[in-house]
C-alpha cells in the first residue's frame, strides 16, 4: 500500500541529516520527500507522523538462534518476528546452532528453512508483515572448538555473510593461519578477543563492584591481552577484521591506537554494555538484585568501561552496536547469578532503551545512535547502507520515542524472556517496519 508520512522526523545517518518533512512511499520505494506534499493521489494512505521518527531499518551484526537444536529457546520464526518488532530489517546469525554452521550442508538447511518461513508468511491474508532478512556467519573452526579450521573455501562459496566462531580462538598460530587463508577473499571476519584462562570463572568485571557484590571478577586483561595479540596478527597478515564484544576502557584505547596506525579493523560493543555497569547489579531501583539476565559474556563492565564505550560510539572508534541476542528458557536462567548461562535477549528492546537512556540524556545524538545501529553495521557486513532519499527501496523503521509499554511475556515476540527489563515500563516503541 502506498503511504504518505506527514511531518515525520527523518534521521538519516548516511547523510547525517535530522529533519522534519513529508515522505511519500509508493510501490515499495520513496517517491518524494518535501517540506509538505499536497498531491498524493487517491490510492495512498495518509498518516499523521508528528512526533514519530523514520530511519533506515536497523541491522544487527551478530545474534544467536536456538534453531536448530534448541527451538524451545528461540525458533527462526520467532527470532524474525522479534527482530521486526524491534525495528531490525537485517540480522546476522552466529554459527553456534546445533549442529553448528561449519559446512555448506548446515548453511543450506538454514537457508531452506528461512525460505519456507517466508513462503508461508506470504500466503497469509493481507496485510502481511514483511520479515527481516537473515544472514548467516560461517564457522572458522570445526564444531566451533577453536582446534581445526573448517573448509573455508567451500563455506565462502556457499553464501555466508562472513566468518566468525562467536567464541575466542586461543590458538594464535591457528588464528594467524586462518587470517592468511582468508586474506584474498575479502569476506567479513569477526573475532572475539578473550582469554578464557585469565577470565576464569568471572561473571562481572573485576573491581570494587565485584568485591561488594561478592561475585567472581573477570579482569580487564582477559580482554585486552587477547586483543593486543589479535591486533599484532592483523598487522602481520593485513587481513581486515571486525572485533566483536569490546567491553573495557582499555580495549577502546587499544582499538583507537590501532586505527590511528592504519590497521584494517572495525569494532562493536553490545547494546547492554552501553546501558549497564557492575555497580548497578544490586540496585533494586533499576533491576531485580542479582538478576541472572545481567550475567553477560563478556561480563558487565565497571562505570569507567561503560563511559568509555559510549564515548567510543560517539567518536566512531566503536563502529557499531550489536545486539548479541542470546535466548534461554526460564528454567535455564532461573538459577543463581554465577551459575546462570551468560546472555540476554534484546532485539525488541535495544532501540527503545538506548534512545531512552542515551539520546534523551544527550550522551549520544539521534544520528550517532542510528548510525551505530544501522548504517555502520551494514558496512561491517559489506552491505550497502540505506539512505532516506527519493528512489530508495523501502527498508525503514518508524519509531515512536514517546510511547510507553510494559515488557511482559505477552508483549514480547521472542519465545524467551531473559531480560532484566521484564515486567518493567519502558519508553519508546517501533510502530512500523518496511523490509
Amino acid at each position: 500500500m502506498n503511504e504518505l508520512l506527514q511531518q515525520v522526523r527523518i534521521i538519516d545517518p548516511v547523510s547525517g541529516e535530522d529533519t522534519i518533512a513529508d515522505v511519500w512511499i509508493a510501490n515499495g520505494a520513496i517517491t518524494q520527500i518535501a517540506p509538505e506534499i499536497a498531491d498524493w493521489g487517491t490510492d495512498t494512505q495518509v498518516r499523521n507522523c508528528q512526533g514519530l521518527i523514520l530511519g533506515p531499518g536497523l541491522v544487527d551484526l551478530y545474534s544467536h538462534s536456538g534453531d536448530p537444536g534448541f527451538e524451545e529457546r528461540e525458533t527462526l520464526t520467532s527470532l524474525m518476528q522479534s527482530a521486526r518488532s524491534g525495528g531490525f530489517t537485517q540480522v546476522a546469525i552466529l554459527p553456534d546452532t546445533h549442529p553448528p554452521v561449519d559446512n555448506p550442508g548446515g548453511l543450506a538447511f538454514l537457508q531452506q528453512k528461512v525460505q519456507g518461513i517466508k513462503t508461508l508468511n506470504d500466503l497469509l491474508p493481507p496485510p502481511t508483515p514483511s520479515l527481516p532478512k537473515l544472514h548467516f556467519w560461517g564457522a572458522l573452526t570445526l564444531g566451533i572448538k577453536g582446534e581445526q579450521m573448517t573448509e573455508l573455501a567451500e563455506l565462502e562459496a556457499s553464501g555466508i555473510v562472513g566468518f566468525a566462531d562467536g567464541q575466542p580462538i586461543a590458538d594464535l598460530a591457528l588464528l594467524r593461519r586462518i587470517l592468511e587463508y582468508l586474506q584474498p577473499w575479502g569476506k567479513p571476519v569477526a573475532l572475539w578477543a578473550c582469554s578464557r584462562k585469565l577470565a576464569g570463572d568471572g561473571v562481572v568485571r573485576e573491581g570494587t563492584a565485584s568485591i561488594r557484590l561478592g561475585l567472581p571478577g573477570s579482569p580487564a586483561i582477559a580482554e585486552t591481552s587477547a586483543l593486543a595479540a589479535l591486533l599484532e596478527i592483523v598487522a602481520a597478515t593485513g587481513t581486515p577484521v571486525h572485533i566483536m564484544r569490546v567491553s573495557t576502557q582499555r580495549g577502546v584505547q587499544l582499538i583507537e591506537a590501532a586505527k590511528a596506525q592504519g590497521l584494517p579493523i572495525t569494532a562493536s560493543t553490545s547494546w547492554m554494555h552501553l546501558l549497564v555497569n557492575a555497580a548497578e547489579i544490586n540496585n533494586p531501583a533499576l533491576f531485580t538484585p542479582y538478576c541472572p539476565s545481567l550475567h553477560l559474556e563478556p561480563p558487565v563492565g565497571n562505570p569507567q568501561d561503560q563511559q568509555a564505550l559510549i564515548a567510543g560510539v560517539k567518536s566512531g572508534v566503536i563502529d557499531a552496536i550489536a545486539i548479541d541476542h542470546t535466548p534461554y528458557t526460564y528454567e535455564e536462567k532461573t538459577v543463581a547469578f554465577a551459575e546462570s548461562p551468560p546472555g540476554a535477549i534484546g532485539l525488541e528492546l535495544a532501540l527503545p532503551l538506548l534512545w531512552q537512556h542515551l539520546v534523551t540524556t544527550e550522551q549520544l545524538s539521534p544520528v550517532e545512535l542510528w548510525r551505530g545501529l544501522s548504517s555502520n553495521p551494514a558496512k561491517c557486513l559489506q552491505q550497502t547502507p540505506v539512505a532516506i532519499a527519493p528512489g530508495t527501496v523501502a527498508d525503514f523503521t518508524l519509531f515512536d520515542p514517546q510511547q510507553s509499554w510494559r515488557v511482559t511475556g505477552e508483549s514480547l515476540k521472542s519465545l524467551s524472556r531473559n531480560t532484566p527489563w521484564l515486567e518493567r515500563e519502558i519508553t519508546g516503541r517501533v510502530v512500523e517496519v518496511w523490509c
